[in-house]
């Protein structure tokens, strides 16, 4: 895992706030093992898929939701994030700016927010991904549309991120 997420998540697990977010929900010492495990190199996958599985059932607690969501609006945190979400990128300079540029606009964030408020967003989203690990081209596509057309939160959501060019830059050729 990238060094920089685990930096984010490490300093989001020192901001009161967050801890009061999940403290109630979920085991702490679980998460603690987890960011300790995530900060070795070569770690299990399995690990990798057991924080997707520990984010979705975070993300359908609104306790929870609200803490994550906090930390896109703390400067010392989404730093890293975002870092750590560009750092693949290195050979594609466009879209790491593109997505560091959406990243810092609130306008963005406030749209992740509502899309996150959904329930049926949520599910949608989970399932793209579970589309996109399984390699199911298909589905993946079938639920970005879906999402677009039922959502209006995903539409003005998908028009903010393509005012910083997030989406002309994912259509590009590697």
């Amino acid at each position: 895992m990238n060094r920089n997420l685990v930096k984010a998540l490490q300093v989001a697990w020192e901001l009161p706030e967050f801890r009061s977010g999940v403290r109630h929900v979920i085991d702490l010492d679980e998460v603690a093992v987890l960011l300790a495990t995530l900060s070795v190199p070569n770690h299990d996958h399995e690990v990798e898929r057991s924080l997707l599985s520990l984010l979705r059932s975070a993300l359908d607690t609104v306790e929870i939701r609200e803490a994550v969501l906090l930390l896109l609006e703390r400067d010392e945190v989404r730093g890293p994030l975002v870092a750590a979400a560009v750092e693949p990128l290195a050979d594609r300079p466009g879209q790491a700016a593109a997505i560091a540029s959406a990243a810092e606009d609130p306008v963005v964030r406030r749209e992740v927010r509502a899309v996150l408020a959904s329930a049926k967003v949520r599910e949608l989203i989970w399932q793209a991904i579970e589309n996109q690990l399984s390699d199911d081209r298909f589905g993946l596509i079938r639920r970005a549309a879906v999402l677009f057309v039922r959502h209006p939160s995903v539409r003005r959501l998908a028009w903010a991120l393509r005012r910083h060019g997030v989406l002309r830059e994912l259509r590009r050729k590697q």
